[in-house]
């Protein structure tokens, strides 16, 4: 699968363009093609066979529609309502709004560290690359005296460890099957884990369902309350590698609606409204169905 050259950048500032955000919360889906957001379900894939699953009657009926603005509001119903309507969407290519990788890779890790560093690195240029050797956004600011020990992470993927550098970083990152709650999880953290445990690994053992990278990180949220959170969902790019395209849909769907329950969450509770940014985008873009 032939990747382009695109990264897609969506900008929320919960916070009033007034005020300094005090907080932040990042989030990544891994790989979601700027065509899908922007336009919504993409015929020339769901038409393929090679991508369709035998299902494309079953896509067909729930995402697809004539008109691209409302299909793309049956992929990302809250994308196209309240993130519209209250923040900063970037990288529409079909208007020549072009969000680029700096990096000559286009996968995952350069990715990644293109986001937290600001800057690519070309000696980064493998996923199994050892423990970044740059500084991260996260690590920078758990050395500020104003966000010790309140930034933590979350992510899908195992790789995560070292992308963020855990161990010189000094911030927590739940990566992959990683449990939470320490010596002493609640009974929450207990189910979660239990639950992550007995789960189904359609991706090894080295990346989980994004159900349970995001219910922890709800959990993370609602009772330590950090000032500084990450999290990455990685279904829609493990899909997308599988040539599943439903459920590279089903995914994307899904992210939206819990980008909507964390939106939901920082809006009611006193620590979190009017004073977050919520930054989302991806690590790398993907090919057209004529490059696949």
């Amino acid at each position: 699968m032939k990747k382009i050259l695109t990264l897609l950048c969506l900008l929320n500032l919960h916070a009033a363009f007034s005020q300094t955000a005090e907080n932040i919360i990042i989030i990544t889906t891994d790989g979601l093609r700027w065509q899908e957001v922007f336009s919504g379900m993409d015929s020339a894939i769901a038409n393929n066979k090679k991508y369709n699953q035998g299902d494309s009657e079953v896509i067909y009926k729930k995402y697809w529609a004539a008109d691209p603005i409302e299909r793309r509001k049956k992929l990302l119903p809250f994308f196209w309502s309240t993130i519209e309507s209250n923040g900063q969407l970037y990288g529409n290519r079909n208007y020549g709004n072009k969000i680029d990788n700096a990096n000559p890779y286009w996968f995952s890790y350069p990715g990644y560290n293109e986001i937290f560093t600001g800057y690519p690195d070309t000696a980064i240029n493998s996923n199994s690359y050892p423990p970044n050797p740059h500084t991260t956004l996260l690590e920078f600011l758990n050395n500020q005296p104003n966000y010790k020990n309140k930034v933590a992470a979350f992510g899908a993927w195992d790789a995560f460890d070292r992308i963020l550098n855990e161990e010189r970083g000094k911030f927590p990152v739940y990566s992959a099957f990683d449990l939470t709650g320490g010596p002493k999880p609640s009974a929450t953290e207990n189910t979660i884990n239990a639950m992550l445990k007995d789960s189904y690994k359609p991706f090894g053992e080295a990346e989980c369902l994004d159900v349970f990278t995001h219910y922890n990180a709800m959990h993370y949220l609602q009772t330590k309350k950090p000032k500084v959170l990450y999290i990455s969902y990685g279904e829609t790019d493990e899909w997308a590698h599988s040539g599943q395209y439903r459920d590279y849909l089903d995914a994307a769907k899904m992210v939206d609606k819990w980008i909507q329950d964390i939106w939901n969450y920082v809006q009611t509770d006193p620590f979190y409204k009017n004073k977050t940014a919520i930054f989302i985008t991806t690590d790398h873009g993907r090919g057209d169905a004529k490059e696949r």
